[in-house]
């Protein structure tokens, strides 16, 4: 019963996620600032600069139990794929060329690298499933948090490392060199 509950929180919460979420986060990144990073730091100093703030808000949602988690968790959520955006971008834009990418297919590309099953065409449930992964990454690392300062390391380090993690499984992608062709449904 309770696990029930659990997964039908988290779909309706994908579901305002995909529906909302991504696009604004999505249209908030500065695609020539990403360029510009990536031209002044190299790639890879800037997956680490990403990393790390990402890191500096699971430490932050962390660090006052559950006092700090309520509020923090929503805005941790929001930085880690802002900082999961921003590095898919520098690494697309130092695999092409070009920095330029749109919605639909840079969508379609974090899809795969989440190993959500994505065809050629960007759908609403293609974007729930996507948003309900990133939920469970997040769902199974914030019973941790509870405790203060250790939970202030523990959610500092598991950013860190999801970042970090998720640049090299981008970078193994090969398909992200050719930009795909999407339509919208």
């Amino acid at each position: 019963m309770r696990l029930r509950r659990l997964r039908s929180g988290v779909k309706i919460q994908a579901s305002r996620l995909s529906e909302q979420g991504f696009r604004q986060i999505f249209d908030r990144i500065n695609q020539l600032s990403i360029k510009n990073g990536v031209d002044k730091l190299g790639l890879d100093k800037f997956i680490e600069q990403c990393a790390y703030l990402a890191a500096g808000s699971g430490a932050i949602s962390g660090t006052g139990g559950v006092v700090t988690m309520i509020v923090g968790v929503p805005l941790d959520f929001v930085n880690l794929i802002t900082q999961q955006f921003r590095v898919t971008m520098a690494i697309m834009y130092a695999a092409r060329g070009h920095y330029q990418v749109n919605f639909e297919e840079f969508m379609q590309f974090i899809a795969t690298s989440l190993k959500v099953e994505a065809g050629v065409t960007l759908t609403k449930s293609m974007l729930e499933r996507v948003a309900e992964k990133l939920l469970m990454i997040l769902g199974t690392r914030t019973a941790e948090r509870l405790i203060p300062i250790v939970g202030a390391a523990i959610g500092g380090a598991a950013n860190y490392m999801f970042i970090k993690r998720m640049a090299q499984s981008v970078k193994e992608m090969e398909n992200f060199i050719e930009p795909v062709v999407v339509e919208v449904s």
